[in-house]
């Protein structure tokens, strides 16, 4: 009897022992999840903050490199991208051959020759034929651009001095075929008949070397033309022997529009990009020996060429 009380009053020691280290490891592990928790909640919030703080960075640095972007020149034109305005003011585009010189609307000029003096008249030659002459004996100069190279003293001597120049002779040789002398009249009217055809002729003449009626060849020879002759030394205009690096870079400059315009409608030409590529570098090569031996002269023509100073100096990315 007393051993089973005994044993009885053991197990409800152990039991109420149990009870006690299960109450206090409760409650231990409640403070612990509790003061857990609210490390972990301090730690995230770190994190947040840093996370934020990244993101914020992330799009300082985006926006810095699209700012840096919009004011890099474009490799290839050499201008701020989207701002043409430097290249339309630039001697080069004023000096190539612009849009309006090849409209047909173009109005033609009239050149009166030297023949009224010549023959004491007006000329009263009817000159009607393809050649579009008036019966004043003028001739319909086209617009002042000319193909072929032909200058302003060129131009006179075709318009201005051949047709006169032609009847005088022609007059002279009637002369001297007749073998007598010839009045006055006769030889006006023959003078007149003769400058009248001078005048045909001159006017077909005029049709053959207007420059809009060349092709893309005759343009591209007179742009080449009107840039050597901008871009080289005062006093010797049309020097071909000269290789100053005006002029090339000019010429270099012209190509790569050109090509650029090409490839914006052939973009599958991948020969052709190698080539706007090869010229692009040995534009910029050009330019950086220019920049070494004469600063000014560097600064100059890249006022001169419409180009900005990053479409030719750093690395060039084509």
């Amino acid at each position: 009897m007393l051993r089973a009380y005994v044993l009885q009053g053991s197990r409800a020691a152990a039991t109420a022992i149990a009870t006690a280290t299960t109450t206090v490891a409760s409650s231990s592990s409640r403070g612990s999840l509790l003061h857990t928790t609210a490390v972990l909640s301090v730690e995230s919030a770190r994190k947040r903050q840093s996370r934020l703080t990244k993101q914020k960075n992330l799009a300082k640095r985006e926006e810095l490199q699209k700012k840096a972007a919009a004011a890099r020149p474009h490799v290839v034109l050499g201008t701020i991208v989207g701002d043409d305005s430097k290249w339309a003011s630039c001697d080069l585009a004023r000096v190539l051959v612009q849009p309006e010189e090849l409209s047909p609307d173009a109005p033609s000029q009239t050149v009166d020759p030297p023949a009224a003096a010549g023959a004491n008249g007006n000329g009263n030659g009817n000159g009607n034929g393809n050649g579009n002459g008036n019966g004043n004996g003028n001739v319909q100069v086209p617009p002042p651009s000319l193909a072929f190279g032909i200058g302003e003293r060129e131009r006179r001597m075709l318009f201005e001095h051949l047709p006169l120049l032609s009847a005088d002779m022609s007059t002279r040789r009637e002369m001297n075929a007749m073998q007598k002398v010839m009045k006055v009249e006769e030889m006006t009217a023959y003078h007149e008949k003769e400058l009248a055809a001078g005048m045909v002729q001159a006017n077909l003449m005029a049709k053959l070397v207007d420059l809009r009626n060349s092709n893309a060849g005759g343009i591209a020879f007179e742009n080449r033309k009107r840039i050597i002759e901008a871009f080289s030394e005062s006093g010797k205009p049309n020097d071909t022997g000269r290789t100053e690096s005006e002029v090339q870079a000019a010429l270099l400059t012209l190509q790569i529009r050109n090509l650029w315009n090409h490839l914006n409608q052939f973009k599958r030409d991948i020969a052709n990009r190698r080539s706007l590529r090869r010229l692009i570098h040995q534009r910029a090569k050009l330019l950086k020996y220019l920049k070494r031996t004469n600063r000014d002269r560097y600064e100059r023509v890249l006022e001169r060429l419409g180009l900005e100073p990053g479409a030719v100096e750093g690395e060039l990315v084509v």
